[in-house]
Protein backbone atom coordinates (compact mmCIF):
# COMPACT_ATOMS: atom_id res chain seq x y z
CA UNK A 1 0.00 0.00 0.00
CA UNK A 2 1.28 3.45 -0.92
CA UNK A 3 1.41 5.51 2.26
CA UNK A 4 2.66 8.77 0.75
CA UNK A 5 1.05 12.00 1.92
CA UNK A 6 -1.42 12.19 -0.97
CA UNK A 7 -1.88 8.47 -1.70
CA UNK A 8 -5.59 8.29 -0.82
CA UNK A 9 -6.33 11.39 -2.86
CA UNK A 10 -4.40 9.97 -5.82
CA UNK A 11 -6.53 6.82 -5.66
CA UNK A 12 -9.65 8.90 -6.27
CA UNK A 13 -10.69 8.61 -9.94
CA UNK A 14 -11.35 12.34 -10.26
CA UNK A 15 -7.79 13.34 -9.31
CA UNK A 16 -5.25 10.56 -9.70
CA UNK A 17 -1.51 11.12 -9.95
CA UNK A 18 -1.82 13.57 -12.84
CA UNK A 19 -4.37 15.63 -10.97
CA UNK A 20 -2.12 15.67 -7.93
CA UNK A 21 0.73 17.02 -10.06
CA UNK A 22 -1.56 19.79 -11.26
CA UNK A 23 -2.59 20.73 -7.71
CA UNK A 24 1.10 20.95 -6.80
CA UNK A 25 1.66 23.53 -9.57
CA UNK A 26 -1.33 25.75 -8.78
CA UNK A 27 -1.83 28.92 -6.75
CA UNK A 28 -5.03 29.55 -4.80
CA UNK A 29 -6.00 32.86 -3.18
CA UNK A 30 -8.37 32.77 -0.22
CA UNK A 31 -9.90 36.09 0.78
CA UNK A 32 -10.95 35.94 4.40
CA UNK A 33 -9.39 33.70 7.05
CA UNK A 34 -12.43 33.39 9.28
CA UNK A 35 -14.93 30.54 9.34
CA UNK A 36 -15.02 29.64 5.64
CA UNK A 37 -11.45 30.70 4.98
CA UNK A 38 -9.86 28.70 7.77
CA UNK A 39 -11.55 25.50 6.58
CA UNK A 40 -10.88 26.13 2.88
CA UNK A 41 -7.22 26.93 3.48
CA UNK A 42 -6.70 23.82 5.58
CA UNK A 43 -8.46 21.63 3.00
CA UNK A 44 -6.33 22.93 0.13
CA UNK A 45 -3.08 22.74 2.08
CA UNK A 46 -3.80 19.16 3.09
CA UNK A 47 -4.64 18.47 -0.58
CA UNK A 48 -1.13 19.61 -1.53
CA UNK A 49 -1.72 23.03 -3.09
CA UNK A 50 1.56 24.40 -4.43
CA UNK A 51 1.01 27.96 -3.28
CA UNK A 52 -1.62 29.56 -1.09
CA UNK A 53 -2.17 33.26 -0.40
CA UNK A 54 -4.44 34.17 2.53
CA UNK A 55 -5.71 37.74 2.80
CA UNK A 56 -7.53 38.89 5.91
CA UNK A 57 -8.03 42.23 7.66
CA UNK A 58 -9.11 40.94 11.08
CA UNK A 59 -7.73 39.40 14.29
CA UNK A 60 -8.75 36.39 16.39
CA UNK A 61 -11.32 36.88 19.16
CA UNK A 62 -12.93 34.36 21.54
CA UNK A 63 -16.26 34.55 19.68
CA UNK A 64 -14.52 33.14 16.59
CA UNK A 65 -13.43 29.87 18.14
CA UNK A 66 -16.69 27.90 17.85
CA UNK A 67 -16.47 27.89 14.05
CA UNK A 68 -12.99 29.03 12.93
CA UNK A 69 -11.13 25.78 13.32
CA UNK A 70 -7.52 26.85 12.78
CA UNK A 71 -7.44 29.14 15.81
CA UNK A 72 -6.90 28.60 19.53
CA UNK A 73 -7.58 30.42 22.78
CA UNK A 74 -3.94 31.50 22.76
CA UNK A 75 -4.43 33.21 19.38
CA UNK A 76 -7.43 35.06 20.79
CA UNK A 77 -5.58 36.12 23.95
CA UNK A 78 -2.79 37.59 21.84
CA UNK A 79 -5.21 39.20 19.32
CA UNK A 80 -3.28 37.49 16.54
CA UNK A 81 -4.12 38.59 12.99
CA UNK A 82 -6.09 35.76 11.42
CA UNK A 83 -4.01 35.60 8.24
CA UNK A 84 -0.76 35.23 10.16
CA UNK A 85 -2.16 32.78 12.73
CA UNK A 86 -3.53 30.70 9.85
CA UNK A 87 -0.21 30.75 8.00
CA UNK A 88 1.67 29.41 11.02
CA UNK A 89 -0.79 26.56 11.59
CA UNK A 90 -0.97 25.65 7.90
CA UNK A 91 2.80 25.53 7.50
CA UNK A 92 2.92 22.99 10.32
CA UNK A 93 0.26 20.91 8.56
CA UNK A 94 2.06 20.75 5.22
CA UNK A 95 5.58 22.05 4.63
CA UNK A 96 5.24 21.21 0.92
CA UNK A 97 2.98 24.22 0.35
CA UNK A 98 4.28 27.77 -0.02
CA UNK A 99 1.98 29.91 2.12
CA UNK A 100 1.79 33.70 2.10
CA UNK A 101 -0.28 35.77 4.51
CA UNK A 102 -1.45 39.33 3.92
CA UNK A 103 -2.60 41.14 7.04
CA UNK A 104 -4.78 43.84 5.60
CA UNK A 105 -7.82 44.62 3.56
CA UNK A 106 -8.11 43.32 0.05
CA UNK A 107 -7.86 46.01 -2.61
CA UNK A 108 -6.75 46.23 -6.22
CA UNK A 109 -3.05 46.52 -5.39
CA UNK A 110 -3.12 43.63 -2.90
CA UNK A 111 -4.90 41.30 -5.31
CA UNK A 112 -2.73 42.36 -8.24
CA UNK A 113 0.36 41.46 -6.18
CA UNK A 114 -1.10 37.97 -5.71
CA UNK A 115 -1.33 37.34 -9.45
CA UNK A 116 -1.03 35.06 -11.30
CA UNK A 117 -3.67 32.99 -9.50
CA UNK A 118 -5.52 29.89 -10.65
CA UNK A 119 -8.53 30.34 -8.38
CA UNK A 120 -9.96 32.74 -5.81
CA UNK A 121 -12.14 31.53 -2.94
CA UNK A 122 -14.56 34.00 -1.38
CA UNK A 123 -14.58 33.53 2.39
CA UNK A 124 -15.95 36.98 3.13
CA UNK A 125 -18.73 38.33 5.32
CA UNK A 126 -19.71 41.52 3.50
CA UNK A 127 -21.36 42.43 0.22
CA UNK A 128 -19.08 45.36 -0.57
CA UNK A 129 -15.85 43.37 -0.80
CA UNK A 130 -17.54 40.38 -2.40
CA UNK A 131 -18.68 42.50 -5.35
CA UNK A 132 -15.16 43.90 -5.62
CA UNK A 133 -13.87 40.33 -5.94
CA UNK A 134 -16.51 39.59 -8.56
CA UNK A 135 -15.34 42.52 -10.71
CA UNK A 136 -11.63 41.84 -10.21
CA UNK A 137 -11.96 38.19 -11.20
CA UNK A 138 -14.17 39.08 -14.18
CA UNK A 139 -11.61 41.60 -15.41
CA UNK A 140 -8.65 39.23 -15.03
CA UNK A 141 -10.41 36.02 -16.10
CA UNK A 142 -9.86 34.19 -12.80
CA UNK A 143 -12.30 31.44 -11.73
CA UNK A 144 -13.71 32.05 -8.27
CA UNK A 145 -16.06 30.31 -5.86
CA UNK A 146 -18.57 32.36 -3.89
CA UNK A 147 -19.75 31.18 -0.49
CA UNK A 148 -21.80 32.69 2.31
CA UNK A 149 -23.22 31.53 5.63
CA UNK A 150 -25.63 32.94 8.20
CA UNK A 151 -27.61 31.18 10.94
CA UNK A 152 -28.11 27.64 9.56
CA UNK A 153 -28.32 28.82 5.94
CA UNK A 154 -25.52 28.59 3.39
CA UNK A 155 -25.01 29.06 -0.32
CA UNK A 156 -22.35 28.65 -2.96
CA UNK A 157 -21.80 29.59 -6.61
CA UNK A 158 -18.92 28.90 -8.98
CA UNK A 159 -18.08 31.67 -11.44
CA UNK A 160 -16.05 31.08 -14.60
CA UNK A 161 -15.47 34.45 -16.27
CA UNK A 162 -16.68 34.52 -19.86
CA UNK A 163 -18.67 31.32 -19.44
CA UNK A 164 -21.04 31.55 -16.47
CA UNK A 165 -23.09 34.42 -15.05
CA UNK A 166 -21.23 36.45 -12.45
CA UNK A 167 -22.60 37.47 -9.08
CA UNK A 168 -23.72 40.83 -10.46
CA UNK A 169 -25.79 39.04 -13.12
CA UNK A 170 -27.74 37.23 -10.39
CA UNK A 171 -28.51 40.17 -8.12
CA UNK A 172 -31.96 40.86 -9.60
CA UNK A 173 -32.95 37.21 -10.01
CA UNK A 174 -31.78 35.46 -6.85
CA UNK A 175 -32.22 36.82 -3.30
CA UNK A 176 -28.75 36.90 -1.74
CA UNK A 177 -30.12 37.69 1.74
CA UNK A 178 -29.84 40.64 4.10
CA UNK A 179 -29.45 38.89 7.47
CA UNK A 180 -26.02 38.83 9.08
CA UNK A 181 -24.29 36.90 11.86
CA UNK A 182 -24.79 40.05 13.91
CA UNK A 183 -28.57 39.73 13.74
CA UNK A 184 -29.23 35.98 13.64
CA UNK A 185 -25.94 34.27 14.56
CA UNK A 186 -24.38 31.26 12.85
CA UNK A 187 -23.72 27.59 13.60
CA UNK A 188 -20.54 25.72 12.74
CA UNK A 189 -22.05 22.83 10.70
CA UNK A 190 -23.33 25.18 7.98
CA UNK A 191 -19.82 26.61 7.65
CA UNK A 192 -18.45 23.09 7.13
CA UNK A 193 -21.12 22.40 4.51
CA UNK A 194 -20.50 25.54 2.46
CA UNK A 195 -16.75 25.10 2.60
CA UNK A 196 -17.11 21.48 1.44
CA UNK A 197 -19.02 22.74 -1.60
CA UNK A 198 -16.47 25.49 -2.26
CA UNK A 199 -13.37 23.34 -1.93
CA UNK A 200 -14.83 20.48 -3.99
CA UNK A 201 -15.37 22.97 -6.81
CA UNK A 202 -11.89 24.38 -6.23
CA UNK A 203 -10.29 20.94 -6.58
CA UNK A 204 -12.13 20.46 -9.88
CA UNK A 205 -10.74 23.74 -11.18
CA UNK A 206 -7.24 23.09 -9.87
CA UNK A 207 -7.16 19.66 -11.57
CA UNK A 208 -8.65 21.17 -14.75
CA UNK A 209 -11.75 18.97 -14.45
CA UNK A 210 -14.13 21.76 -15.50
CA UNK A 211 -16.62 19.29 -16.97
CA UNK A 212 -17.34 18.13 -13.41
CA UNK A 213 -18.23 21.63 -12.16
CA UNK A 214 -21.83 22.08 -11.12
CA UNK A 215 -23.98 24.50 -13.13
CA UNK A 216 -26.15 25.60 -10.23
CA UNK A 217 -26.47 28.13 -7.45
CA UNK A 218 -26.81 25.83 -4.45
CA UNK A 219 -28.33 26.75 -1.09
CA UNK A 220 -29.42 24.87 1.99
CA UNK A 221 -30.75 25.30 5.51
CA UNK A 222 -29.37 22.56 7.74
CA UNK A 223 -31.75 23.29 10.61
CA UNK A 224 -34.87 23.24 8.45
CA UNK A 225 -33.60 20.34 6.30
CA UNK A 226 -34.09 22.33 3.09
CA UNK A 227 -31.93 22.20 -0.05
CA UNK A 228 -32.25 24.03 -3.36
CA UNK A 229 -30.23 24.14 -6.57
CA UNK A 230 -31.03 26.73 -9.23
CA UNK A 231 -29.67 26.37 -12.76
CA UNK A 232 -28.25 29.82 -13.55
CA UNK A 233 -26.94 29.27 -17.09
CA UNK A 234 -29.70 31.35 -18.65
CA UNK A 235 -29.15 34.26 -16.24
CA UNK A 236 -25.90 35.49 -17.80
CA UNK A 237 -26.53 39.11 -18.75
CA UNK A 238 -24.72 40.32 -21.91
CA UNK A 239 -25.16 43.88 -20.64
CA UNK A 240 -23.87 43.20 -17.13
CA UNK A 241 -21.55 46.05 -16.06
CA UNK A 242 -19.29 43.53 -14.32
CA UNK A 243 -18.94 40.79 -16.95
CA UNK A 244 -20.85 41.89 -20.06
CA UNK A 245 -19.52 42.77 -23.49
CA UNK A 246 -18.99 46.40 -22.44
CA UNK A 247 -18.02 45.75 -18.80
CA UNK A 248 -16.94 48.78 -16.76
CA UNK A 249 -16.28 46.91 -13.48
CA UNK A 250 -18.11 49.40 -11.22
CA UNK A 251 -17.05 47.82 -7.93
CA UNK A 252 -13.37 48.33 -8.70
CA UNK A 253 -13.87 52.07 -8.49
CA UNK A 254 -12.80 53.45 -5.11
CA UNK A 255 -15.79 55.76 -4.79
CA UNK A 256 -18.13 52.76 -4.83
CA UNK A 257 -16.54 51.16 -1.77
CA UNK A 258 -17.89 52.10 1.63
CA UNK A 259 -15.53 53.85 4.08
CA UNK A 260 -17.13 52.15 7.07
CA UNK A 261 -18.58 48.65 7.45
CA UNK A 262 -20.58 46.95 10.19
CA UNK A 263 -18.83 43.70 11.12
CA UNK A 264 -20.65 40.41 11.32
CA UNK A 265 -21.49 39.42 14.89
CA UNK A 266 -19.13 41.92 16.46
CA UNK A 267 -21.03 44.98 17.79
CA UNK A 268 -18.38 46.90 15.88
CA UNK A 269 -17.70 49.04 12.84
CA UNK A 270 -14.55 48.98 10.73
CA UNK A 271 -13.48 52.37 9.38
CA UNK A 272 -11.17 52.67 6.39
CA UNK A 273 -8.79 55.63 6.07
CA UNK A 274 -9.53 58.11 3.31
CA UNK A 275 -6.22 57.32 1.60
CA UNK A 276 -3.45 54.76 1.85
CA UNK A 277 -1.19 55.32 4.80
CA UNK A 278 1.17 53.63 7.23
CA UNK A 279 0.34 54.35 10.85
CA UNK A 280 3.17 55.07 13.28
CA UNK A 281 2.58 52.67 16.17
CA UNK A 282 5.21 54.40 18.29
CA UNK A 283 3.45 57.74 17.86
CA UNK A 284 0.05 56.29 18.80
CA UNK A 285 1.48 54.52 21.85
CA UNK A 286 3.13 57.71 23.07
CA UNK A 287 -0.02 59.74 22.45
CA UNK A 288 -2.37 57.31 24.21
CA UNK A 289 -0.24 55.88 27.01
CA UNK A 290 -3.11 55.61 29.50
CA UNK A 291 -5.55 54.22 26.92
CA UNK A 292 -3.15 51.54 25.61
CA UNK A 293 -4.41 48.03 26.43
CA UNK A 294 -2.53 45.73 24.09
CA UNK A 295 -0.19 45.74 21.12
CA UNK A 296 1.78 43.40 18.88
CA UNK A 297 3.62 43.71 15.58
CA UNK A 298 0.35 44.02 13.66
CA UNK A 299 -2.07 46.07 15.77
CA UNK A 300 -2.68 48.34 18.75
CA UNK A 301 -5.67 48.17 21.10
CA UNK A 302 -6.91 51.32 22.87
CA UNK A 303 -9.88 52.01 25.17
CA UNK A 304 -11.32 55.46 24.40
CA UNK A 305 -14.77 56.75 25.39
CA UNK A 306 -15.76 53.24 26.55
CA UNK A 307 -15.04 51.89 23.09
CA UNK A 308 -12.32 49.51 22.04
CA UNK A 309 -10.21 50.77 19.14
CA UNK A 310 -8.20 48.13 17.25
CA UNK A 311 -5.80 49.96 14.94
CA UNK A 312 -3.86 48.26 12.13
CA UNK A 313 -0.73 49.52 10.40
CA UNK A 314 -2.62 50.50 7.26
CA UNK A 315 -4.87 52.82 9.28
CA UNK A 316 -7.93 50.57 9.32
CA UNK A 317 -9.58 50.72 12.71
CA UNK A 318 -12.22 48.46 14.22
CA UNK A 319 -14.27 50.33 16.82
CA UNK A 320 -16.00 47.93 19.21
CA UNK A 321 -19.05 49.04 21.14
CA UNK A 322 -20.28 51.25 18.29
CA UNK A 323 -22.80 50.14 15.65
CA UNK A 324 -23.55 53.50 14.07
CA UNK A 325 -21.27 53.96 11.05
CA UNK A 326 -21.48 57.77 11.12
CA UNK A 327 -20.55 57.92 14.80
CA UNK A 328 -17.73 55.46 14.22
CA UNK A 329 -16.39 57.64 11.41
CA UNK A 330 -16.49 60.70 13.69
CA UNK A 331 -14.63 58.84 16.43
CA UNK A 332 -12.03 57.70 13.91
CA UNK A 333 -11.52 61.23 12.59
CA UNK A 334 -11.23 62.60 16.14
CA UNK A 335 -8.70 60.14 17.52
CA UNK A 336 -6.92 58.46 14.60
CA UNK A 337 -7.20 60.95 11.74
CA UNK A 338 -9.20 61.13 8.50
Amino acid sequence: MNNSKYSRQELFYGIGKEGQKLIRKKHAVIIGAGALGSIASETLVRAGIGKLTIIDRDFVEPSNLHRQQLFTENDAEKSMPKAEAARKKLQEINSDSVIHSVVGEVDYAVLSDALPADIVIDALDNFDTRMFINDFCSKHGIPWVHGAVVASYGLSLTVLPGKTPCLHCLMESIPLGTDTCDTVGVISPVVQMVSANQTAEALKILTESTAALRQTFVSFDLWKNETAAINVETLKNPNCPSCGEQAVYPYLQAENRAKSIELCGRDAVMVRPGKKQSVSFSEIKSRYTKQLKQHNDHLIVLMIEDRRFVIFRDGRTIIHGEQDKKKAQLLYNKYIGG
